[in-house]
């Protein structure tokens, strides 16, 4: 009778059963298929054992850097879901430090990095810098140009909302970029399309287009606020994909958002080179709709620069500094970086122009704008409440009446023509306190600001969604 090697075989000579079975029994059957001993076919079987896994660390194990104070009740209570969710994420066990920004709010269940929050690891982490990419800042000077005539030149090129531009008025980032997709596993199926398709397109949320005068020299400005819109999501998937595998194989305990690939692994190599691509894809789609609004205006662009909040970066020490709502204030964070770096608060309050500091307790980072102290969902009932609602949310008298009182002098537009109340001024936390904890905690220093005219965001395109109407008629 031909002998065979089962499963039994394998744990009753000592293996812990798991998914690797399969891969071992092929292996130890074929040493017998082929005249090998059964011993020969269990050492076969054996080098498919997975190594032992890394338990969580220990509380305590790991220092968190804490750059933020609660200036009423209200912050008091986002402080404390920060700092839980920090001490449950620093039980990762490739995580080497971590800081809190003052416009740190909490962004997922417990464990889930928080945005303000700054992680250091010897690994990449895909769910710390999220489906939304390189999400980031680009100004640009337009000398002698009016305000009102670059808001509204912005506002005829740009294009906000879900999806992206229709075919016949798509745009192609470079072919150096385009090349770059095609090479990479991560990148060539699906994100390729949609690095054509979402090219020049700003998408939705808190991202905007901002026209305002620099408060140095009176020059007109642009600044815009979008990430890596499809094609970053799409890379995003596919990385938690892999970082998971890697999770259960070495880690099952760690939360399923701080799964890593590691990074000495072909693909830690390859997604590393993927993250570079989404960069360069997402800094051409914030300079392609500048450029559009100047060919508009037949003016030129005296100076330009840019950066990430939301983003991986790796320093000298190897580490991967992970920055989910942070801006790097280290030297040198990139081969295009200036010593500028650019921190909005919100839409109602001048965007700052700063140079890091490179703090240590901040492992490097500032905040990257003012943060939240509550939801969009609960600040919506907390308008409601105050100033009353429809099957909605708030009427449209309401509304404007919140709309006057928040951005009076100000041209504020909603690219779908709805206004939407969840990124007012009164949906983030005090501006003032945000810039008065940045000197406080000397993360970096204000050099300048963009005094507003003006801004453009999606406003909310759900108001006439099929799906909404349906649920108002029942």
């Amino acid at each position: 009778m031909k002998q065979v090697v089962s499963g039994q075989d394998l744990i009753d000579a000592g293996m812990p059963q798991g998914k690797w079975f399969r891969d071992a029994l092929d292996a130890a059957n074929t040493v017998l298929s082929e005249g090998g001993s059964m011993e020969g076919a269990l050492e076969a079987a054996r080098a498919f054992q997975p190594g032992p896994t890394l338990a969580l660390r220990a509380d305590n194990d790991i220092e968190i850097y804490s750059n933020i104070r609660a200036e009423n009740a209200f912050e008091q209570d986002n402080v404390e879901k920060v700092n839980a969710t920090m001490r449950a994420l620093v039980r990762t066990p490739v995580v080497r430090s971590a800081a809190i920004m003052p416009d740190a709010c909490p962004a997922g269940p417990i464990g889930t990095i928080p945005v303000g929050g700054v992680v250091a690891s010897e690994a990449i982490h895909p769910g710390m810098h999220s489906a939304d990419i390189c999400c980031s800042m680009a100004i640009s000077i337009f000398p002698d140009v009016d305000p009102k005539a670059l808001l509204d030149a912005v506002h005829a090129v740009t294009h906000f909302g879900p999806g992206g531009r229709p075919r016949g008025a798509q745009f192609k980032p470079s072919q150096a970029t385009l090349s770059a997709f095609q090479q990479n596993p991560y990148l060539r199926d699906g994100a390729l399309s949609a690095g054509i398709e979402h090219f020049a397109t700003q998408g939705d949320g808190n991202h905007f287009a901002y026209v305002g005068t620099m408060k140095s020299t009176g020059e007109t400005a642009l600044v815009t606020h979008h990430g890596s819109r499809a094609p970053g999501a799409r890379l995003y998937d596919k990385g938690m994909k892999v970082a998971n595998r890697f999770r259960e194989q070495l880690s099952p305990q760690t939360h399923r958002e701080n799964a890593w690939i590691p990074a000495d692994t072909e693909e830690g190599d390859l997604y590393w080179s993927a993250l570079q691509t989404i960069r360069q894809w997402t800094k051409e789609n914030h300079y392609v709709l500048h450029d559009m609004a100047a060919a508009r205006l037949s003016a030129k662009v005296a100076d330009r620069f840019w950066n990430e909040h939301n983003f991986v970066f790796r320093k000298s020490d190897g580490l991967f500094y992970h920055g989910k709502g942070a801006t790097p204030a280290f030297d040198k964070w990139a081969e295009d970086a200036t010593d500028l770096t650019i921190i909005p608060l919100n839409m109602a309050e001048p965007i700052l122009i700063v140079r890091g500091s490179n703090a240590a307790h901040g492992l490097g980072f500032s905040p990257h704008g003012a943060g939240r102290n509550f939801s969009r969902s609960a600040h919506m009932r907390r308008l409601a409440e105050e100033y009353g609602a429809d099957a909605r949310g708030l009427s449209p008298n309401n509304l404007a009446d919140v709309l006057k009182k928040e951005t009076a002098g100000l041209d504020v537009r909603f690219f779908s023509g709805f206004a939407d109340a969840s990124e007012l001024p009164s949906a983030y936390k005090s501006a003032a306190n945000v810039r008065a904890q940045i000197e406080h905690y000397g993360l970096a220093e204000v050099v300048d600001e963009v005094v507003p005219f003006g801004s453009i965001m999606a406003g909310d395109w759900q108001r006439d969604a099929p799906w909404r109407k349906r649920r108002e008629r029942r």
